[in-house]
């Protein structure tokens, strides 16, 4: 039956990171959607990647959450992130307006800066101005959303009517930010806050625990928020749930992929480290449902979090293994932790 637990609620990331080609990826995506709706997620979530298949399997997010919009009825559908500083702002607002009107008002759009320098040039810019580009095009697609016209007399068309919880585009923007300033300017915006599923830590306290380090990034976004707006907060996680039987398999499979982006993830040296520590140091959340469910039930950010989104990154699992584990996360993990579902779960 429905969760109605007032805590996060459920969402579901995928970065398409499966070993297959783009085909494939697409394919097992649109499965793991279908799936969480099913299970009684509240959201899911793509990232965007240009180039390169092993950062991210998805250049193009919202024309994929066009047809995943199609092949499901009632998950909302986000974006995390569309990289602005290398889109139109003009064009996104279009593609962001057509994609909204084909899912029924679902759409979520998460936004975000970019964090590698190497993709920028091919599209006309560059990594050291990205945050001037991103304030000039989320200026740009605010005002468009907002159903006002651009200072060239243009606005914007289709106009989206909103949901049925009355919230229209403008109101479903979301922010990405590591840091306290980026988010007092989502929050000061009015702005959904997107939170990372690990970051980097201070060089002198570099075993500070994830929400340790996310609290005070919260607490600026809240003090920023104008009077009577409802905070979003999203944080993601990385989490895969498995049975015990098949814990071994998975913690092989997981060692050497961690261990060669674990110090780029953490900001230190972590060869010295084991498995265990490893998945400690980069907030990975490997094992049955009562071991995951023991260590975030001390993660204090999901307290403060309106929506809590998992994914199976940076752990190489394949389709199967995530669907069970997304299973897991809506029928054990979630209940356990009193996370909200939105509809009846499968038996």
């Amino acid at each position: 039956m429905t969760n109605s637990s007032p805590g996060p609620r459920l969402g579901f990331f995928t970065r398409l990171l499966e070993d297959a080609p783009a085909d494939q990826r697409y394919r097992f995506a649109l499965e793991q959607i279908q799936a969480a709706e099913t299970h009684g997620f509240d959201s899911a979530w793509v990232a965007q990647h240009h180039f390169s298949a092993a950062e991210g399997g998805l250049p193009s997010p919202l024309v994929f959450l066009a047809h995943a919009a199609a092949q499901t009825s009632r998950i909302r559908l986000g974006t995390a992130i569309i990289t602005l500083p290398m889109e139109n702002g003009v064009r996104v607002a279009e593609d962001v307006a057509v994609t909204d009107v084909l899912s029924g008002g679902r759409l979520e759009i998460g936004l975000g800066s970019g964090g590698n320098p190497k993709s920028f040039p091919a599209f006309g810019t560059s990594f050291d101005v990205r945050r001037e580009v991103f304030a000039d095009n989320l200026a740009a697609l605010k005002t468009l959303l907002a159903g006002k016209s651009l200072d060239t007399g243009h606005a914007l068309y289709p106009q989206a009517s909103g949901r049925s919880d009355g919230r229209g585009l403008s109101e479903r923007l979301w922010q990405a930010t590591f840091s306290s300033g980026g988010a007092g300017a989502a929050g000061a915006a009015g702005d959904g806050l997107m939170l990372s599923r690990t970051q980097p830590r201070a060089q002198d306290n570099p075993g500070a625990p994830l929400d340790e380090v996310q609290l005070p990034v919260i607490d600026t976004y809240l003090s920023n928020l104008p009077a009577g707006v409802e905070p979003r907060i999203l944080a993601s996680r990385t989490a895969v749930v498995a049975e015990a039987k098949d814990l071994p398999a998975l913690r092989a499979l997981t060692e050497p992929a961690l261990r060669s982006e674990a110090d780029r993830l953490v900001g230190y040296d972590t060869s010295g480290l084991s498995l265990d520590e490893l998945l400690v140091a980069t907030d990975t959340f490997l094992g049955t449902p009562e071991q995951v469910v023991e260590r975030l039930s001390t993660d204090r950010v999901l307290s403060q979090a309106t929506d809590v989104s998992f994914q199976v990154h940076s752990v190489p699992t394949t389709n199967e293994t995530t669907l069970r584990s997304i299973e897991l996360l809506a029928t054990e993990v979630a209940p356990a932790l009193g996370l909200t579902l939105t509809t009846e779960q499968a038996a």
